[in-house]
């Protein structure tokens, strides 16, 4: 038997890098929304099989080292203890390089399916656990609500957001690898955005507060290393966006607003060069 889940991306609405730990981690402190655009996971059980098998329809950046679906079930297996193995198939719209933790959220996912396909029973808080080594974004995928991810990536507070947002994705051909952004932002220094104004204007909804106390600590090594980052940012902010900044760690540029049209508007501008995709903030 065969079962579909969806698997939904992420923006961060601001992110802080705090600093580098010695064993080479980075301390954050982000505020990150799950927002509609998904891929779809299909899977099925296998009764006579040794190994589990992951095909994914989307190769396209060739950088492809690990699977960390895989590594996910893989671990969930020896925590706790099963032998069941499994046909997955994910059909990617999340593009990757594109700071929207769409591996990240595969992973999660497949591990709250089998949670529940095995009937395990695992509670969030033991997904969460198991899931910080295999990667900073997945523990934020498992509750998958609009939270404050903070150490790296595993300590998670639910946020208030009053205002109903659309999102305007727009993505250059070129992705950005998170290990060399990192390594380029780690040479200079970080800015720090006003995480508590933000958290502060999402509960509210004051939006003249949100959009200037945003800010992306990764934002200006991505730029170095892909500057139409820079050219979709200011394109946008040239249109009257106002909520508009990088996610993650590039090369997605968002823009929010609580008018679908205006988005619409603008995105028109940007879809004969770039990936484009109007979406939803998920609230809760």
């Amino acid at each position: 038997m065969t079962k579909s889940f969806k698997s939904y991306a992420k923006i961060n609405i601001s992110l802080d890098v705090v600093r580098k730990r010695e064993d080479g981690y980075h301390e954050l402190d982000s505020i990150m929304l799950p927002i509609e655009l998904h891929d779809s996971i299909l899977i099925e059980t296998l009764y006579k099989s040794s190994d589990n098998f992951v095909t994914v329809d989307d190769f396209s950046n060739g950088l492809i080292h690990f699977n960390l679906v895989t590594t996910a079930i893989n671990a969930m297996a020896e925590k706790y203890n099963f032998s069941q193995k499994f046909r997955i198939y994910i059909h990617k719209v999340i593009p990757m390089q594109a700071g929207l933790g769409g591996g990240s959220s595969n992973a999660a996912f497949t591990m709250k399916a089998v949670n529940q396909i095995l009937k395990l029973n695992a509670t969030d808080e033991e997904l969460i656990e198991l899931a910080t080594p295999l990667g900073a974004d997945i523990p934020f995928f498992i509750p998958c609500l609009p939270s404050r991810c903070k150490g790296i990536g595993e300590k998670l507070e639910p946020i208030e957001i009053k205002n109903s947002y659309y999102a305007l994705l727009v993505k250059p051909n070129v992705g950005c690898s998170t290990k060399e952004v990192f390594a380029l932002a780690d040479k200079g220094e970080y800015k720090h955005p006003n995480i508590p104004n933000v958290l502060k204007a999402l509960k509210e909804g004051d939006d003249e507060l949100l959009a200037a106390s945003i800010g992306n600590s990764l934002e200006e090594a991505a730029i170095k290393v892909v500057p139409e980052i820079k050219q979709i940012k200011d394109t946008l902010l040239s249109r009257g966006l106002k909520i508009v900044l990088m996610s993650g760690s590039g090369s997605t540029v968002f823009a929010l607003s609580q008018d679908v049209s205006i988005l619409k508007k603008v995105a028109k501008e940007f879809m004969d060069h770039y990936f484009v995709e109007i979406t939803k903030v998920i609230k809760k």
